[in-house]
């Protein structure tokens, strides 16, 4: 009998887009309401992104209380409460939960990377799917990792993990290395978290005219952050 190929989730780790609770360390430039609305579009382009993965189940894991943002903002998309604390608590409970829902296989994705290609989702879900791998990543310029895809939760991986930091990717793949596992890794993409980021950013998205990330870049130039609005970040 034919097997059925596994069930992949395509994870998004959301927070709630609130003034002063989201991309904090783009103020200033941006005051925190403006930070609050480019997360917003973060969202909706990540949103948009997963959409095109058609080899994978959409599913947005939100701050437990909001589910109702995330509803309208991402309809069809498997809602998951977040749970517990803490980065690690929260992540090892959205994985549980996928891996008991039935899925063979998870990918947990940020929603800092606007410009992030799609292909390089759909590359993570070939890989996990393949099973030629224990962990997929997807590394970071500044040293993390914006996914992360596994075939069965492995606690370990994200226990004592020094979040926020230059090292979390390097503390990964050694944890990887002291479990016995094997991993392989995507191309590296870059975060948008400082004005250094942003300015990156906003120079991308002119010299690419219409295409990419369609609701941030309307929202910079309405702020008047590109130089073709005539202004600067």
């Amino acid at each position: 009998m034919e097997m059925r190929p596994a069930r992949i989730a395509l994870c998004m780790m959301a927070k709630a887009p609130e003034a002063g609770q989201v991309k904090t360390r783009l103020c200033p430039p941006l005051s925190p309401e403006e930070a609050a609305q480019l997360y917003r579009c973060f969202l909706m382009d990540k949103i948009a992104q997963v959409r095109r993965v058609t080899a994978a189940e959409p599913v947005l894991a939100a701050p437990e209380g909001a589910g109702g943002i995330f509803e309208a903002l991402a309809p069809g998309f498997r809602l998951l409460p977040q749970r517990g604390g803490d980065l690690t608590s929260r992540l090892v409970s959205v994985l549980e939960r996928l891996f008991e829902a039935g899925f063979g296989g998870a990918i947990v994705i940020d929603n800092d990377t606007p410009t992030l290609p799609p292909g390089l989702l759909e590359r993570a879900v070939t890989h996990v799917a393949s099973r030629e791998h224990d962990v997929v990543l997807g590394p970071s310029e500044d040293g993390g990792y914006y996914l992360i895809g596994l075939g069965r939760i492995h606690r370990a991986l994200f226990e004592d993990m020094p979040w926020s930091t230059s090292v979390v990717l390097e503390e990964t793949l050694r944890c990887v290395r002291d479990l016995g596992l094997t991993a392989t890794q995507l191309e590296p993409w870059y975060d948008v978290d400082t004005r250094a980021d942003l300015d990156r950013l906003a120079a991308e998205l002119e010299a690419g005219g219409d295409k990419g990330p369609r609701h941030t870049r309307r929202l910079l130039l309405s702020l008047g952050r590109t130089s073709a609005s005539g202004g600067g970040l």
